[in-house]
């Protein structure tokens, strides 16, 4: 594989990658913004001085933005150049809400951490919320151990949700109604914890393992087909380019806000992979 390249630094704490229509976006949790980022290194300020932390990204069929609001635990909406509550997640979350994918008719299913992950709170595990495209809020999984990156396979039948707590990714059937079948393991990775991630047209997933300051590429059934150091924690990836074959990497030097914000020493590195961008998001 090719090296690391640095995109762009000047990052607090940046979540949420995703490739849509030509850019990167990104949320800073701490700059408290959403960024687009064109592949040659140019960043915009799409959403500034929210007041609340943003983290996933996702889109409504018809095009609108949704993002997850974290300490506020809901889901928010563009309503032309305006973010507005889409959904609130508070009947559902038991910790701060975090990342989230978005199908292809709009349905969200969001993650959350399950307890006070920064007040150092005894751990709890957390529900999975779906959230439908009219707002709407119900359980769609229990029991999850941290819940974070997920995707959804190109045939729009499975979601495979990671577990930073839990070492691995649970699998779900997405049934026609947008409720999910019941879990079972996709990959077990010891050692690891998985973050944010992102899948490819072989099947592989890539994710962000902050524990170990890696890149990891798993197979299902647990098989570990890459493995790429990175130069300070990485927490979120996302599949991209015009290709589909560059790999966007976000690192910090960590997640805590009193480590991070202000600092600006967080960055988006690059990295040529073989296999392209597939399924969601």
């Amino acid at each position: 594989m090719a090296d690391l390249h640095e995109l762009i630094g000047g990052l607090d704490f940046g979540e949420g990658p995703r490739w849509h229509e030509g850019l990167l976006w990104y949320s800073d949790f701490y700059q408290r913004a959403i960024y687009t980022v064109t592949p040659e290194g140019s960043r915009t300020a799409v959403f500034a001085d929210l007041d609340d932390q943003p983290s996933g990204l996702g889109w409504l069929p018809d095009g609108r933005l949704l993002v997850v609001s974290m300490r506020n635990q809901k889901v928010l909406r563009d309503d032309g150049g305006t973010l507005v509550v889409h959904a609130d997640l508070s009947g559902v979350a038991g910790g701060l809400c975090n990342d989230m994918v978005v199908d292809a008719r709009g349905n969200a299913y969001v993650g959350n951490f399950g307890f006070d992950y920064f007040g150092s709170a005894e751990f709890q595990a957390a529900d999975l919320a779906l959230v439908r495209p009219d707002g709407t809020v119900e359980v769609a999984a229990q029991g999850l151990r941290f819940p974070n990156g997920s995707v959804i396979t190109p045939d729009g039948t499975t979601l495979v949700v990671g577990e930073t707590y839990g070492g691995g990714y649970q699998a779900f059937q997405i049934n026609d109604d947008a409720t999910l079948g019941p879990a079972r393991q996709w990959a077990a990775i010891e050692g690891s914890a998985p973050d944010g991630c992102t899948l490819d047209a072989d099947g592989g997933i890539w994710f962000s393992d902050p524990l170990s300051s890696q890149l990891v590429r798993a197979i299902e059934g647990g098989e570990i087909t890459h493995r790429v150091p990175t130069p300070m924690p990485t927490f979120a990836c996302a599949l991209g380019g015009g290709d589909g074959r560059t790999l966007y990497v976000l690192c910090a030097p960590s997640s805590r806000e009193q480590e991070a914000a202000g600092k600006g020493e967080g960055v988006v590195l690059t990295v040529r992979v073989d296999s392209p961008h597939a399924g969601l998001p």
